[in-house]
């Protein structure tokens, strides 16, 4: 990494900046460790709320303010068009196929981890990239990025042989806040030169810094949840600005009742509760057919058929790259999975398929897999990366039926053969 030193030796940073608590507080101790800071605010959707208020722009406001504050350089950049061709129009095509993708994964692959990590790096001369993301690098250990950066001695040949460790990516310390679920799709390129500066630090520490430092206007703000750019607004009524509405009926798991209507499969996620007018229980998706347009339902929010075991995903992303020696050696691995942000780990084991991709089957049946959602795996702290869930295995409730069938085939075939006459 070419170390683009200042006149008085700093290394230089660019944080990105959302305006909220950790990314100010990121910003603050990069500062105080002596870095010269930048800080940049990334404006990736042109977006009215409900109350026709812009909500970037009270964000970009409160990230100003914070660098004013702070005393570094604050810069704006402009990424909707990116966000918009490579998110946005990736996110409707998966919704279109039945499926219910994870759009802040693929910001954080396309947008900050790509254009506004060049960006920093090949534009503005950056020696590293920070986010307020809580997770933690093999680098921080390392020290890679301290001031004391001594020019490694330039003997010829070295760069042609030298053998360069991976960077992995670590859960950071707070584990109910860890983000790294977000950052599994991320480019070994890009975690190179990435630093998290909230690493060791859990939420509530960095509320106090950000207290003391007098950010108050930050620590005011809601938790940022949800899809970013829809708001306070209705899924359902956003989706159907972008597609066609295609109505089609729920359809009973059970028994094939049709049981009511909807608007487009794609306005509905497996294990959601379905709206349908007139029943006084509550049903809940749990599959989707989009050749007919029908999307199944279940009575209870526990049915059988929410609950599965196994999935294959596409070509896995390994942030280290290749595939974990042992995966590589033997095809097979145990490990840990989540496909939501927050839920616990399950234990899993691994298959490596010829084309990359993996199948996933589980120590238990979790509820509601859904395809397009990334399936993220972890070997204790370290996250190895994640793939996207394109196929699932049957259902309990599948499995349960074809126990059944064979149960009642081999009762009717006992009560067919006749008595051997003694």
């Amino acid at each position: 990494m070419a170390s683009h030193v200042t006149g008085n030796g700093e290394r230089q940073v660019v944080c990105a900046m959302s305006g909220g608590v950790d990314s100010s507080v990121a910003a603050l101790l990069l500062k105080k460790r002596g870095y010269s800071v930048t800080g940049i605010f990334m404006k990736n959707w042109d977006s009215l709320d409900e109350k026709g208020v812009c909500t970037t722009e009270k964000d970009c406001e409160d990230a100003y303010r914070v660098c004013q504050t702070l005393d570094i350089p604050f810069r704006q950049v402009s990424y909707v068009k990116e966000y918009w061709h490579e998110v946005f129009s990736n996110l409707l095509k998966e919704y279109e196929k039945g499926r219910t993708p994870n759009p802040d994964i693929l910001c954080n692959k396309h947008i900050k981890f790509n254009h506004f990590h060049k960006y920093a790096v090949n534009t503005l001369g950056a020696d590293a990239v920070a986010t307020g993301h809580y997770a933690r690098t093999s680098q921080e250990d390392e020290e890679v990025f301290q001031q004391t950066h001594i020019a490694p001695p330039t003997t010829l040949f070295r760069d042609r042989f030298e053998i360069r460790n991976p960077v992995r990516l670590y859960k950071g310390a707070d584990l109910l806040k860890d983000q790294t679920f977000f950052l599994s799709q991320i480019s070994q390129d890009a975690l190179r030169q990435t630093m998290f500066p909230l690493a060791g630090l859990t939420k509530e520490f960095v509320k106090k810094i950000a207290a003391e430092a007098g950010f108050h206007h930050v620590l005011k703000r809601k938790e940022s949840m949800g899809i970013c750019f829809i708001g306070e607004r209705n899924f359902e009524h956003f989706i159907l600005e972008y597609l066609e509405p295609k109505p089609g009926n729920f359809v009973s798991i059970e028994d094939g009742t049709v049981m009511g209507t909807h608007r487009g499969w794609f306005t509905l996620t497996l294990g959601q509760r379905a709206r349908i007018g007139g029943q006084r229980d509550a049903w809940f998706v749990v599959d989707k057919d989009i050749a007919t347009g029908d999307v199944f339902v279940a009575p209870t929010t526990n049915h059988p058929a929410l609950f599965r075991d196994m999935m294959r995903t596409d070509r896995f992303h390994w942030v280290t790259m290749d595939p974990p020696p042992e995966l590589a050696r033997t095809q097979m691995m145990e490990c840990h999975f989540r496909f939501i942000h927050q839920m616990p780990l399950t234990p899993c084991t691994v298959t490596l398929n010829m084309d990359g991709s993996v199948w996933i089957s589980l120590s238990q049946p979790v509820r509601a897999l859904t395809p397009g959602q990334f399936a993220v795996l972890y070997k204790g702290d370290e996250c190895l990366g994640s793939g996207k869930i394109i196929q699932l295995g049957p259902s309990e409730y599948t499995l349960q039926q074809g126990r059944e069938r064979l149960v009642t085939a081999a009762q009717q075939k006992e009560q067919q053969t006749p008595e051997p006459a003694s």
